[in-house]
């Protein structure tokens, strides 16, 4: 489970300021999706096409996460994530270059680790005028100087770029696992209603090297790059207040990906899911009463006020899961134009590894 916001075709200051002026609820629905396709049923996934764009559907989001380490040990985590949101599902002709019916958005954050800091952007434009967009084959999504390429068969080498202020990322993330197809064959339910749901796959093991630059410093790094891919024309249900959801890679070769959206008084609703990948890529499709999730700790945002989870107990007790996830770095929160955390986290307990989690909705209710 993945974050997407309704977007405005406007610019945002590089380095923007704490003002959630949407939430990420009313962010995520629409009061105007007539005419969009819906994913009802599943469907065969074709690579590298379904890495690119599905203009029949409302919104859409490629999210990039991972973690890596330099060559002199210093430990990073990154997130890369771009958003589409369509405006109209039969746009008008329109000579303009600049008349656009599709809106992008885009985040790059990075979590210096053993820097103890961290950095957080965020774009908007709209797709005219060669300024955002994206393709299937060859596979390409952008924003501005912000990036995503694929080549080789089916797509599944990219190149992540990013770059703003001081800050730089320039990667090769190669996929090394069959696509995980999440939900039922790829779909995703979200809610109770037909069509509240979303295509949604995911490439849990990208083996990824590069550089990352902090100032005049660039450090030499590889590690693991999880890439998120969901589609869809849906709005979460009412009584909801945000999401939780988590990517975990385990040295052992277990990828766990699991989410819970969250009731008003913070209890887990009947839509929860994920998947196991075990190291010979059999997929396990998890669901309600699969995973127990505890948290463990809680850390205070001194920008926004909001108080969010820092620590948690995941098992998965079918498959001897017991996880302990704690941050890599306590503020990992996004100062965006929907406020939320997103970070680098440290995997420990039966297995150990890395991966990300995400957290929506708590500075909503702070």
């Amino acid at each position: 489970m993945t974050m997407l916001f309704a977007l405005a075709a406007c610019a945002a200051p590089a380095q923007p300021t704490v003002r959630a002026t949407i939430g990420a609820i009313e962010a995520v629905n629409s009061d105007n999706s007539e005419g969009f396709e819906r994913v009802i049923t599943p469907r065969p996934f074709v690579f590298p096409a379904d890495h690119g764009p599905h203009p029949t559907f409302q919104t859409e989001w490629w999210y990039y996460t991972g973690n890596l380490t330099a060559e002199n040990g210093r430990r990073f985590g990154f997130q890369l994530t771009f958003f589409r949101r369509a405006l109209s599902p039969n746009p008008p002709a329109r000579e303009s270059a600049w008349a656009a019916h599709e809106v992008y958005m885009a985040h790059f954050a990075l979590s210096d680790i053993d820097g103890g800091r961290f950095y957080a952007f965020e774009r908007f434009s709209r797709a005219a005028a060669g300024l955002a967009g994206a393709s299937g084959d060859p596979f390409r999504v952008f924003l501005n100087d912000w990036s995503v390429e694929g080549s080789g068969p089916e797509g599944m080498t990219m190149r992540l770029r990013a770059a703003q202020d001081e800050v730089a990322l320039d990667l090769v993330a190669v996929n090394s696992r069959p696509p995980v197809l999440q939900g039922n064959a790829g779909v995703s339910q979200k809610g109770s209603q037909i069509g509240n749901a979303s295509a949604y796959y995911s490439l849990t093991r990208m083996i990824s090297n590069g550089a990352i630059r902090i100032g005049p410093v660039t450090y030499t790094v590889s590690g693991l790059t999880w890439m998120d891919r969901e589609w869809g024309t849906s709005a979460l249900e009412e009584g909801l207040a945000g999401w939780d959801w988590f990517a975990l890679q385990l040295e052992s070769g277990h990828d766990l990906m699991y989410y819970q959206l969250r009731e008003a008084d913070g209890t887990p609703s009947p839509f929860v899911g994920g998947s196991l990948l075990l190291p010979d890529n059999t997929v396990i499709i998890l669901g309600p009463g699969d995973v127990e999730l505890a948290v463990t700790d809680t850390w205070r945002s001194p920008r926004s006020g909001a108080v969010y989870p820092s620590g948690w107990r995941l098992q998965v007790p079918q498959y001897g899961l017991d996880l302990a996830i704690t941050p890599a770095l306590r503020d990992q929160e996004l100062p965006t134009t929907v406020v939320y955390w997103e970070g680098a986290v440290e995997v420990n307990g039966t297995l150990r590894g890395r991966g990300y989690v995400e957290l929506t909705g708590y500075a909503d209710t702070k």
